[in-house]
């Protein structure tokens, strides 16, 4: 009986923490990346190449990278604010019209010659199967922003993080993150009491480089790669990894994301927390899965939750979207019932 009466009080605190996001306002603030899906149904193998030949079926657009995460803090029911750079090209005026039926896109600057990011995934099936991804085409980033962009951009951010709740930083490689300007932002971040607001940063290659961060949230490839280690199942490789990022980012927190494996929560201090991952390990589309766990973890810090409250948020969060086919997102109800169904 105790052990229940813990598990439906722990439901009750993340259940009202997930009503509270209804009045966050988070500044995401990166690279801004399309993700293109072009459908095709399989009509044969070519007689030029071994390749196969597909009947066109249709394309779908939707943001990707800080994009991504801006839309899922909108769909959580937050207030998202996107910061960064697109282009003036098709791809670019796609994506600010897709973003900003739910996301402020007022402080999306628009170089002249910048080339937005694209990723093109190929998908391919039969009429009555699931499509499976066949290629991928990706398009990066011209390196057209002039200092005056970059000073725009500057002045963009600090307005935006004056006015939120958390600073929510996704950093894809694509130059428009500078750690030295996410300092400078956390500084103009609007505080609520004597608490510092939250500043989570996801990194996919430069993580090293930022100090002092309340958390961030890699994945085991990534820690993989930056810290030329093999993780797998070799729990004590893990735990001196997460450590270790402890140590080098000097972060308030770290949440290793692991796939199948769950998550594992890092804090100084404080025994490693391992979270089983929620729902089915039969994953379906890991795409853009880190943007939903980071956008649901800084809605949850900026609504107060513990770290471990904010990471078991995140966890239901990535396990519903890795359910879903393509670059999606988590509503605030969804969230809402796979907390309700764990405690059953």
């Amino acid at each position: 009986m105790r052990a229940a009466h813990s598990a439906a009080l722990d439901s009750s605190r993340l259940l009202e923490s997930i009503d509270r996001f209804t009045k966050l306002r988070i500044a995401v603030f990166g690279d801004l990346i399309v993700d293109e899906f072009i459908y095709g149904d399989i009509a044969r193998v070519s007689r030029e190449a071994p390749v196969l030949i597909l009947n066109y079926d249709s394309t779908e657009i939707v943001p990707g990278g800080a994009g991504n995460a801006a839309n899922n803090v909108a769909a959580l029911g937050g207030s998202a604010t996107a910061v960064g750079f697109a282009g003036r090209d098709d791809t670019g005026t796609r994506l600010i019209e897709t973003l900003r039926r739910r996301v402020d896109v007022r402080p999306v600057l628009r170089p002249k010659n910048f080339r937005t990011p694209t990723k093109t995934r190929i998908l391919a099936g039969g009429i009555h199967s699931a499509k499976q991804q066949v290629v991928r085409i990706d398009r990066a980033a011209t390196d057209e922003a002039s200092d005056g962009d970059r000073r725009a951009i500057r002045a963009s951010l600090l307005k935006a993080a004056a006015r939120c709740d958390a600073l929510l930083v996704s950093d894809y490689g694509g130059g428009a993150v500078s750690p030295q300007l996410v300092v400078e932002a956390a500084k103009s971040l609007r505080r609520r009491g004597t608490s510092a607001p939250p500043v989570l940063v996801d990194s996919r290659y430069s993580l090293l480089r930022y100090r002092g961060m309340t958390a961030c949230t890699p994945n085991e490839s990534e820690v993989e790669q930056l810290l030329d280690v093999q993780i797998r199942d070799n729990t004590r490789t893990l735990e001196r990894a997460g450590r270790e990022l402890l140590r080098r980012t000097r972060s308030d927190a770290v949440l290793i994301t692991r796939g199948g494996r769950g998550m594992a929560l890092f804090e100084p201090d404080r025994r490693t927390v391992h979270i089983p991952i929620y729902g089915s390990d039969q994953i379906a589309d890991v795409t853009g899965a880190g943007d939903t766990v980071i956008a649901t973890m800084a809605l949850a810090l900026a609504a107060g939750c513990s770290f471990l409250d904010a990471a078991r948020l995140a966890n239901y969060a990535g396990g519903i979207v890795v359910m879903k086919r393509g670059t999606a997102t988590v509503s605030a109800d969804e969230l809402r019932n796979a907390v309700l169904s764990d405690r059953d």
